[in-house]
This record gives structure tokens, C-alpha cells and sequence, in this order.
């Protein structure tokens, strides 16, 4: 958890309040999530498969969550750039965090790995 602590503590504000409230919704959705520091970035896991991440944006310069199975929504509000696979949700440091918004994108992410659409491997 060290290594996580740090990551946080290495933001500067609003940064660092932004991603701390986003951790703190992301976890709250479902028991089975767990948080981890991989690729030097918080990826928060479901039963050990990554499912999303939070970075920020180099251009915008503002924090995403970042949804791995991205491709599978069609949400207007999530973007996708360049990428093949993820889509992510920019946040507005300065504006209240549309927590239901970020909740229901979770249980949906959530929902492609509890169905069976995303195959979480069995260890």
C-alpha cells in the first residue's frame, strides 16, 4: 500500500483530492474491488482483473477515470481518442464530482465481468 501512498501524496491539489474522492466512490460500489499501483498508475481491479484506472489527461490536463473495456459502452460523455479498446470519463476538478454518473459507469464496467462478457481467469 506504500507505493500507492506515495503516488497520492506526489499530487498536487486539486489533483490529488479529485483522485482520492474517485477512489473512494470506485471502492464503495462493490466489495470485490480492490486497488493496486500498477504501471505507475491506481488501477482498481475486480477479482484480479484490471477494469479501470485514473490518469490525467496530458492535453486537458485534467483527471479520467479510465475504463479498459471502454469499447463495449456508447455513452456520449466517454471519449475514446485513439485508443482501440479504452474509453475515459474526463473530470472537472473544479466542478462537484457527478458521483451517480461515475457510479453507474462502474456497476456497468462491473457487469461485462460478473456476466461472463469479460472472462475474469480463475487462478
Amino acid at each position: 500500500m506504500k507505493a500507492l501512498d506515495n503516488f497520492y501524496l506526489k499530487l498536487d491539489e486539486p489533483i490529488r483530492a479529485t483522485f482520492l474522492a474517485l477512489q473512494e466512490i470506485i471502492m464503495s460500489v462493490d466489495k470485490d474491488i480492490t486497488h493496486e499501483l500498477k504501471y505507475g498508475m491506481p488501477f482498481f481491479c475486480y477479482k484480479g482483473k484490471m477494469f479501470c484506472y485514473c490518469w490525467t489527461h496530458k492535453k486537458y490536463l485534467q483527471p479520467y477515470i479510465g475504463i479498459v473495456e471502454g469499447k463495449h459502452f456508447e455513452q456520449s460523455f466517454l471519449i475514446q481518442e485513439k485508443r482501440s479498446r479504452m474509453k475515459i470519463m474526463l473530470i472537472d476538478p473544479a466542478k462537484d464530482l457527478p458521483v451517480k454518473r461515475i457510479k453507474s459507469i462502474i456497476q456497468q464496467a462491473l457487469q461485462l465481468y460478473k456476466s461472463g462478457i469479460i472472462n475474469i481467469k480463475k487462478h
